[in-house]
This record gives C-alpha cells, structure tokens and sequence, in this order.
C-alpha cells in the first residue's frame, strides 16, 4: 500500500477536488439539468426513431439507465464516467511510459474543468462520446500495435461513436491512417489490412443506420432534419450587396448585419416553417440553400474560410469569452437558478415522471461551483494548444516504430485538433470543446514523454559493468598511480581533431601545485587516445560509448581514487581557455567555495546558435527558481571543485549531466561561486548534442528530477531520520 500511495500519489491528491466537486454540482442542482437537446433524447428515448435531429447513439445508453434509476442516478453515472475516463486516461499514459506526475496533469483538466462537471450533470452525450474516445484510445495503443481484429472493433466504437455526436466522423481519416501506418507497416498487406477491416467495422454501423433514416425520410444521411451546415456557415459571412445572384436565391440571403449573425441560427433555419420568405411553387428550399451557399463559396472563398479559422483558434483562447456572433457561453455555465430551455410545465413533468421531483436549484452550493467555474476553474485554450503542440513535435523526434507514446502523442494530437476544426467548420461553441480534454492532455502527456526520453538509459549506480572494465585496464596499466592534487578530467569521444591542442595548452602548474590531466576516452573509434597519451595525459578507456556523463562520473571516482584532492572538467573541444584555471581553482583551493563554475553570461560568449543562446538563459531561470539561488550559466563545461564532493552526488544521466551535478551540488548545501570566463566556438569536430529541441526537453527533464530528487525526496528523508 505504502508503495502504491507513493507511485500514485499525485493522481490521488487531485481525485480529492474532483470528487468534492462532482458532489456539490450532482446536489446544486436536482434532479438534473435539462438542455434542448435533452428533451429530444427523452422524447425518442423508447421509439428510437432516425427522422430526429440526433441520432440515437445516446439514446441507447440513456434508455438503460433511465429504466434503474431516474434522472439523477443518470447524472450520477456521468459524473462517475467523468472520473473513470480520467483515471483510463491515467493508466493510458503509463502504460506508454508516461511517469505517474506526467499522467496525472493528463488526467487533470477532465477531473477539475468545471465545463466539464456542467456537461455531466446535463442529460447530454458528452460524457459517452468521452468514453468512446478513451476506449478508442486504449483500443489502439493500449495492447502494442493493433491487430485486425481490434482495428475492427475500433471501427465499429467510432461507429457507434458517430451516432453520439456525428462530429465524431471526422475521427475516420485519423483512425484509418493510423491502422495503415501502425507498427511501420504501411508498406506492407498488414497495415492496408487493418485499415480496411476498421473502415468496414465503421461501416457496418453507419450504413444500416444510414439506410433506416433513408426508409424513415426519404433521404440518405445519419441524422433527420439536420440542418444545413454549408448554408449556416456561408450565410453568416454572405455579402448580400456585392454577391451576384439569381433573384430566387437572393431570398436566402440574411436582412442582419453581417456582425450580428450567428452561425446557429441558419444551419437549422429550416425548423422554421417561414424560412427563408416567399419561393416560386414547387421549390426545394433544401436544394435551394445549397446552391446559395455554393455561389457563396464562389464568391467569397477567403471570408468563408477567414470564419472557420477565426473559429478554430478560439478553441486556443488563454479565457473563455464570447464573441457577438458565438452560443451563447452562458448555455454552459453553472448559473444560480435552474436553466429554463423549455416551458417550466415540460420541465416539471419530465423531472416528476423520472425522479418524483421538480426542477431546483441548492443556491449555496449552486454559487460554490459557480464562482469556481467563473473565477478559473477551467482549463485554458491555451493549454490545450501547448498539449497538442507537444504531441505534434514528437513528429520530429527519432524514434523506433514501435515506440507506442510517440504513436499516441500523434494520434491523440491529430485526432484533437481534428476534431476542433471539424467542429469550427460548422459552428464554435465551447461545449465542442469538450471533448479536447479527453485527446490533448493526453498528447501533451504523451509528447512530453517522447521528447524527454533519455537515448540512452540512466547509469546504473557507480561502478557499474563498463566502469569496473575501465578501471581494470587502466589500473593495469598504471598500477600505483599517484595523481596531482589539482587533476583536469576530461571526457573525449571522438575528438582527435581538438584534443591535442587543449592538452598542448594545458599549464603543468598552477596556484603551486602540479597539474595532471585524466582523459576519459568514451568508446571512441579515432585516435584520441593515443594523442592523448602523446601529449602526456593518463588516459582510461572505456569499452563502449555511454556519454559525456558517464565518462565524467568515472574520471571523478578515477581521480579522487588516486590521491586527487581537486578536480577540474573541461572539453576535449577547445571551448574554455585553459589560461583561467587558476582564477578558477583559487575559491576552492583557498576554502571560500566547495564548487566553482564558469560562467559565459558574466563573461565572454561566442555563440553560433540563436536557440542555444535562448536555452542557457531560460535554463538559468528555472535553476535559479528550482534551487533559490541565482544562477546565470548552468551548462558551462569549465569547472572546479574537491574530488570528495564530486564523487558524493549521486549521478545516474549519460547525457546533460552538467545540470545534474549543479543541482546536486546545491542540495547538499555546498556553497557554489560562479566566475566570469570565455566560452570561445569549438576548434574541430562536431557537437554530439542532439537537435535543439530534444536537447532541451532532456536538459529540462534533467534539472527538474534533480532537483525533484534532491530537494524534495532526499530532504523529505533527512526529516525522516533525524524525526526516527
């Protein structure tokens, strides 16, 4: 239990809220809240007819709960779904490697949106579409790369998936490239296979539902009056003044100003008998539309298209405001009487006929949610985007095929913003929002993983299989080895062009003490070695390549093995001039700072790389923040320090581990000086960095679970012993 509450803990703390919340808004307001669409499913809910304006995807869940229990066990249910497709989506994320901390953020805005607990208690299909979405998901990444026979499920959840909320057809192109594609197979049968049998599991549901409302309303299509989408969206951008039109069509044109038209009010002007005003006998006022809203799209292709993306990125929003022409937000926030989108007699006798009771409203608790609701409680557009920005850059990063968090980090990036934008083509409102909790936390999760993942695997603790056959050879080869108390380490792979030079440049004293320099070849293939030895350095050879971390960590225990009492790092690479050693080392030597490290910022800096340039600032801030101190320069190569203190941080990273040792050094309380010093281009060779995204997710990574490691669990322990 101890180790599940440590492992889960995060996901627990955030349950608390969640629950307390759904309890309040399931009491604010009894039985249920009724929107317009709610009256539609309870009116269809036994004949199950396709001539409706939705189809009856719903309807086949509601009618089920509803013959147990009344409204409010309905509301119930959908705020226990909310949680539970919270938690799959938890498990989701660390199923595909996501750490526990990562998962729960992904679990986060569908547990504590308060758009979304309002979307619950309403006797509306959000919560089931939700749930078609998680099971999609888990569907296709959850067991490893889908088989034929879980793509057709897929397809046929998708299908039902439609027939909830048909905005859910977009979803097809997204599942289908991703059955194709799946595993690297899209070169092969296989992955053509999976995509044709999920096309016809979707099929299967939609063309039999198809054909009902084709036998019940003459006409081929998944829903009965639907509306006009196309007319809807042209009619409100139409420039009635300018547009060359037939007389007959003209008549569809809107008498409002452009600025004052809502999308919504057109796509179901046909409900209204009078719509659109007198046409010639015998017209199809269908037809009609349609052809107004071609000439439309002739015409006026950019404003059409200005209003979709308009549209679409008010799903990105930082707040939730509404525009003139937008639903009306308030249709979807907690208010402190009971929403009247009926007559208070139909009200009162659907709520009696299911629960016994009539509409009502608590006050108090209706007002907790609702201040909660309007003062923040909600999940910004704006992280939405940065969730789907994620995943998408996962894009960029080279992996395997089978790397599953990748897969879904596209999958779930794609399938939201897919989504988003289908619904922006009809209309924005922010109930269509909704479900983009459920897809970009998840790719945000996902992408995060994928772009923070270690090439390498973190170091087993010292020494490890390579460290011991290292230390074998060169203690072999310099038996009784007695080192300087001021010896240089340096890590070199490949670096034959530039490591000549650096140790040409070496000074063999310094402060009054002689120096040595260790060069720890990581796997190399050139000739680095045997320059090295040349030129008068010791040099250990470790039999494959780990890192520059790795390298680092075993001169450190190298050197402090052999009578080193301080040690310095630079690189093989011609960076750092080796004329400011003895500024360097002289804090340490005389006992004013445990560590000392340059710094390009309080000195001088040649840099080729804007990015970079960027990364050494913005990493500066999150050290400075994470450790209390300030620090200008968290990866600068040149550095001095006592061996034992090296040698005392646990370090576990191949890679970036200048970062690693900085903030180990500081949580164990070691007074760290930062020193003005040049950091000049690289003299040859190339930089082993990966590209500058990756890099930096890592380097994030990094710095934050050192200090996550060092300033919260270690610390947490300390207290612990000392309190034992």
């Amino acid at each position: 239990m101890k180790a599940f509450l440590q492992r889960h803990w995060l996901l627990l703390l955030l349950l608390v809220p969640a629950i307390t919340l759904r309890v309040l808004t399931w009491l604010a307001y009894r039985p249920a809240l009724l929107f317009i669409d709610s009256f539609r499913y309870i009116d269809n809910l036994h004949a199950l007819r396709a001539d409706q304006l939705d189809p009856i995807g719903y309807d086949l869940v509601l009618r089920p709960l509803l013959a147990v229990g009344g409204l409010a066990w309905v509301a119930a249910v959908q705020h226990a779904g909310g949680v539970l497709i919270a938690i799959g989506l938890y498990k989701l994320v660390l199923r595909l490697g996501g750490r526990p901390w990562v998962g729960a953020l992904a679990a986060a805005p569908l547990l504590l949106d308060a758009y979304q607990l309002q979307i619950e208690q309403n006797i509306m299909s959000e919560v089931t579409f939700e749930a078609v979405l998680l099971g999609l998901l888990w569907l296709l990444l959850g067991w490893g790369t889908p088989g034929w026979k879980r793509a057709g499920a897929a397809g046929l959840l998708l299908g039902f998936g439609v027939l909830t909320r048909l905005i859910g057809i977009s979803l097809a192109l997204p599942l289908l490239v991703f059955l194709v594609v799946a595993g690297g197979a899209w070169r092969q049968w296989a992955g053509w296979r999976r995509a044709g049998v999920g096309l016809l599991g979707l099929l299967v549901v939609l063309v039999p539902y198809a054909a009902r409302v084709h036998s019940e309303t003459g006409k081929w299509g998944l829903t009965g009056p639907s509306g006009n989408m196309l007319y809807g969206r042209t009619a409100a951008v139409a420039d009635c003044a300018n547009l060359r039109l037939d007389p007959t069509l003209m008549v569809f044109c809107p008498a409002e100003p452009r600025e004052t038209r809502l999308v919504d009010n057109y796509t179901h002007a046909d409900l209204d008998p009078n719509w659109p005003g007198p046409l010639p006998p015998g017209a199809d006022k269908a037809a009609l539309a349609h052809e107004f809203a071609i000439d439309v799209l002739k015409e006026q292709p950019g404003d059409v298209a200005g209003a979709i993306l308009d549209d679409f990125a008010k799903s990105f929003a930082w707040t939730r405001e509404q525009d003139p022409t937008d639903v009306a937000l308030d249709r979807w926030q907690f208010q402190l009487t009971y929403p009247q989108w009926a007559d208070q007699s139909l009200i009162d006798l659907v709520t009696v006929q299911n629960d016994g009771v009539v509409a009502s409203v608590d006050q108090p608790l209706a007002k907790i949610v609702r201040d909660y609701q309007l003062g923040g409680g909600y999940v910004p557009g704006a992280v939405l985007g940065i969730g789907a920005l994620l995943g998408l850059l996962t894009v960029f990063r080279r992996t395997k095929p089978v790397d599953r968090a990748r897969a879904g980090a596209l999958l779930a990036a794609s399938s939201g913003l897919l989504l988003l934008f289908a619904s922006a083509v009809f209309q924005f409102s922010w109930r269509y929002q909704i479900p983009a909790l459920v897809l970009l936390p998840v790719a945000g999760a996902l992408g995060f993983t994928t772009l923070t993942s270690a090439s390498r695997k973190r170091l087993a603790a010292f020494p490890d299989d390579v460290d011991s056959g290292a230390l074998d050879d060169f203690r072999g080869r310099h038996p009784e080895l007695k080192l300087a108390p001021l010896t240089v380490v340096i890590a070199a792979y490949n670096e034959a062009g530039g490591i000549g030079e650096v140790l040409e440049k070496m000074p063999g004293e310094c402060l009054g003490m002689p120096v040595d320099v260790l060069v720890v070849v990581d796997g190399g293939t050139d000739d680095t070695a045997a320059i090295a030895a040349a030129h008068g350095a010791y040099v250990c050879v470790a039999p494959r390549n780990r890192g520059q971390g790795a390298a680092l960590r075993l001169g450190y225990h190298l050197a402090a093995e052999a009578g080193a009492e301080y040690v310095v790092t630079t690189d093989a690479d011609g960076q750092y001039d080796n004329s400011e050693l003895a500024a360097l080392v002289r804090p340490v030597v005389d006992g004013t700072a445990d560590f000392v490290t340059g710094s390009r910022r309080l000195g001088h800096e040649e840099a080729d790389s804007r990015v970079r340039w960027l990364g050494v600032r913005v990493f500066a801030v999150l050290a400075s923040v994470l450790t209390g101190r300030r620090i200008t320069d968290t990866s600068f190569g040149f550095r001095a320090m006592r061996a034992e203190l090296a040698c005392a941080v646990p370090l576990r990273e191949p890679q970036y581990q200048s970062s690693e040792l900085l903030l180990g050094v500081t949580a164990r309380g070691a007074r760290v000086v930062e020193l003005p010093m040049s950091m000049r281009l690289r003299k040859a060779g190339k930089s082993k960095k990966g590209g500058s995204l990756v890099y930096g997710a890592n380097y994030a990574r990094v710095m934050t679970g050192t200090w996550w490691r060092g300033y919260v669990l270690r610390r947490g322990r300390t207290r612990a012993g000392r309190a034992g």
